[in-house]
């Protein structure tokens, strides 16, 4: 149905060419208000709910925002509902997010009700429906030349590879794998792609993923492309060759 991809196993270096199209430039903008306008309105009565148990299980604020690069690298509020409480250790500071998942956020994340709060941002511009995730700013001085392009398009709330596993583990979804699928998506984009993500998107909701609800993915450095161990180890044998 769709172009190969490139392979998510090498670490390209060539510039991309974004696709360039009516759609991409001017329907594909109206498609994400029509859509996410109407999804607000039909799932009010959940957003409201959840709105309720946020308050109960993490208390205030139920939204959290979280500053990100999207469109051309600029820095925007993204919304996600809370899945974490505010717990500190002796200190006084956060304990790690591992620590302070609940099993309430444990559900959202595993359903990826989290992302609902996301609509709120594709409304307003600053997202779309489909397109690379938004990524910590952190990440922006440590993407190669060719990697910086995933901020060709608007960010989205998932920007899937085409082939492959859809479970996403360590091994299946390393940072090569997530910035080759981006830089796929933003040579590519078109209505039936993004129609294509959307509906892997509404498969993989229901396919058990430890890498979102544990937080056990290691942070991108710009060294670590091909890395397929996930957190856990790699801190143990961290913490074992500091005792040794």
């Amino acid at each position: 149905m769709f172009a190969a991809p490139y392979d998510d196993q090498a670490v390209h270096t060539e510039i991309p060419h974004p696709r360039k199209t009516i759609y991409s430039k001017y329907i594909k903008r109206v498609v994400d208000v029509v859509v996410s306008g109407s999804a607000i309105i039909v799932l009010s009565p959940l957003l409201f709910i959840i709105c309720i148990l946020e308050l109960i299980f993490h208390g205030k604020p139920v939204f959290y925002i979280d500053q990100r690069p999207g469109l051309n690298g600029e820095i925007f509020g993204l919304y996600k509902f809370r899945s974490m409480s505010n717990a500190c250790d002796e200190n006084g500071m956060l304990l790690h997010p591992s620590k302070r998942i609940t099993p309430f956020g444990r559900i959202l994340r595993r359903t990826s009700l989290d992302e609902l709060a996301g609509l709120f941002n594709i409304l307003n511009g600053t997202m779309s429906v489909i397109g690379p995730r938004p990524l910590m700013k952190d990440y922006l001085p440590l993407y190669n030349e060719r990697h910086k392009y995933r901020h060709a398009v608007r960010p989205g709330l998932a920007c899937w590879k085409v082939g492959g596993s859809d479970k996403l583990t360590s091994v299946t979804w390393t940072w090569n794998a997530q910035f080759e699928s981006d830089i796929y998506y933003v040579e590519h984009v078109s209505f039936l792609l993004d129609v294509w993500m959307v509906l892997k998107t509404i498969k993989i909701m229901f396919t058990k993923s430890e890498m979102r609800t544990n937080s056990d993915r290691i942070k991108f450095d710009g060294t670590n492309l091909l890395e397929t161990r996930p957190r856990h180890e790699i801190v143990g044998e961290h913490e074992k060759r500091e005792i040794s």
